[in-house]
């Protein structure tokens, strides 16, 4: 680290070389007489350009006009006096909004939803849930249908990328400050807290640049294989939708309603089996416990920070600074979340490929369209794993999906779709290896297990309960178990 906490630095009372030092400072600082540049800023982009006069903040806001300072400087307002939590959620809604404002890289700009686009997305969610009834066992999961633009998903999913990034954004605000010496820290208070604050700016700014670019590429609100929007609402984005179909010489019809499909059968998923958004976001976070900060790199940064160069800190984010920890204890959480995601990919997946197989003459195509568009990420899902050190991507998709579908041929719909019932009961990562030994393994009979429960129960306690074996109904177990505890 520097000798000088944070890279500050006394200026020095007189220039090394007397009257030429001078002169050299005043052609840095613009040639103006007088200390031109009395907070040390120089050298950067704009500054002293034609028109543009001096402009010190060019570096954190970029090569911008003059007229826009008032800006800049209440950019910096914001970033200094922020006292939240570990991100700037409103510089990141900000930024995401301003990005998506910009458009995508093939020029295709955001549009509001019209009438003819809005019911054509109804139309798609109405027929797609109406074609799952015959290929799973969970009732619908959507309330409603509804055509997002790029500005309206960003809106939406917000609150559930705060859930995500917060528990790893945490660990680097502590991190910044726990670099530092004891006795500096004790010091450095002030500085410690602006600190802390650029940098819930900076991860601001750097989750604001993904979700905007994210936005620009996803079709609906489950594409990463999380609930991301609001529950019960199936969500398609119809700009994004005709993007991702323009060169697939593909029906835009059939694009949106496969596609529709996917946000449908998510849909039932989340809504009818009540534990796997916990399941999903707790082995996320389980994940996120174990990422070690890159410390090393973050002290080079601390060290050398530099007030005039705030920026280094947000290249530092781009770069990425977490390290997984390479323990048992990651493996297995990273197992869990790559298993999980798998999982839930695998199940749409096949699910529907069965309904769309002899419906859509393209179903074949747009399914290993999105498989390898899975695999492999775009741009901005891979900016935001940079940022966060986490992919999520369903590394073993074709895997799980070939077993969803065996157990449609050996279980039956019905058999398939109860194994959501409970986390324990769903396929490992050792299953995924061995599908056919999973499949046509003997399934455990949890009623057995209830009964011999029952029986313990019943025997401490000198009761001789008449459980039968072959029991009618649920309503004739209440009843005898009434009588039971009325003897």
């Amino acid at each position: 680290m520097s000798d000088t906490p944070f890279g500050f630095g006394l200026p020095p009372e007189e220039p090394e070389n007397g009257d030429e030092g001078k002169k050299k400072d005043q052609q840095g600082g613009g040639g103006q007489d007088g200390p031109a540049n009395p907070f040390g800023f120089g050298g950067f982009p704009g500054a002293g350009a034609p028109g543009g006069g001096d402009n010190p903040f060019a570096a954190m806001f970029g090569n911008m006009n003059p007229n826009d300072l008032g800006a800049a400087f209440q950019q910096l307002g914001q970033m200094l006096s922020y006292e939240g939590g570990p991100v700037n959620w409103d510089m990141a809604k900000q930024i995401a909004r301003q990005v998506v404002s910009q458009g995508t890289a093939d020029g295709t700009k955001d549009a509001s939803v019209g009438p003819a686009d809005r019911s054509a997305v109804e139309e798609a969610v109405r027929l797609a849930d109406l074609w799952l009834d015959g290929v799973t066992s969970l009732p619908s999961g959507a309330g409603s249908a509804v055509a997002w633009s790029r500005a309206e998903w960003v809106e939406a999913t917000l609150p559930v990328w705060q859930e995500l990034v917060d528990p790893v954004a945490e660990r680097v605000g502590s991190a910044m400050g726990d670099v530092l010496p004891e006795e500096m820290q004790a010091m450095a208070g002030p500085l410690i807290g602006m600190m802390r604050s650029m940098g819930g700016a900076m991860f601001g700014q750097q989750i604001g640049q993904a979700v905007g670019a994210l936005a620009g590429e996803v079709v609906g609100s489950s594409d990463v294989g999380l609930p991301l929007g609001p529950a019960g609402k199936a969500a398609l984005l119809p700009v994004n939708v005709e993007v991702f179909g323009k060169d697939l010489s593909v029906d835009l019809n059939e694009v949106r309603l496969y596609l529709a499909l996917r946000e449908a059968a998510h849909q039932r998923l989340f809504a009818h089996v009540p534990w796997l958004r916990s399941h999903l976001f707790g082995a996320v976070e389980g994940y996120a416990r174990g990422i070690k900060v890159d410390t090393s790199k973050l002290e080079d940064v601390v060290g050398q920070f530099d007030p005039q160069n705030p920026e280094e800190i947000q290249q530092a984010l781009q770069q990425g600074m977490f390290q997984p920890e390479d323990t048992p204890e990651q493996k297995a959480a990273l197992a869990r979340l790559e298993t999980a995601l798998a999982l839930v990919e695998g199940w749409v997946d096949a699910v529907v490929h069965e309904a769309a197989k002899d419906r859509l003459s393209s179903a074949a195509a747009l399914r290993e369209t999105l498989r390898r568009r899975r695999a492999s990420g775009g741009p901005a899902e891979q900016t935001f794993a940079t940022l966060i050190g986490l992919e999520l991507r369903p590394r073993r998709l074709r895997d799980a999906s070939r077993l969803w579908a065996s157990l449609t041929d050996a279980r039956g719909v019905d058999g398939r779709d109860g194994l959501w019932e409970h986390p324990d009961m769903l396929p490992t990562a050792e299953d995924l290896d061995d599908p056919d030994g999973f499949v046509h393994r003997e399934q455990l009979d949890f009623s057995e297990l209830d009964k011999m429960l029952g029986e313990a129960a019943g025997g401490s306690s000198g009761a001789k309960p008449d459980l039968k074996k072959d029991t009618e109904s649920d309503d004739r177990a209440d009843e005898n178990d009434g009588d039971d505890s009325s003897k």
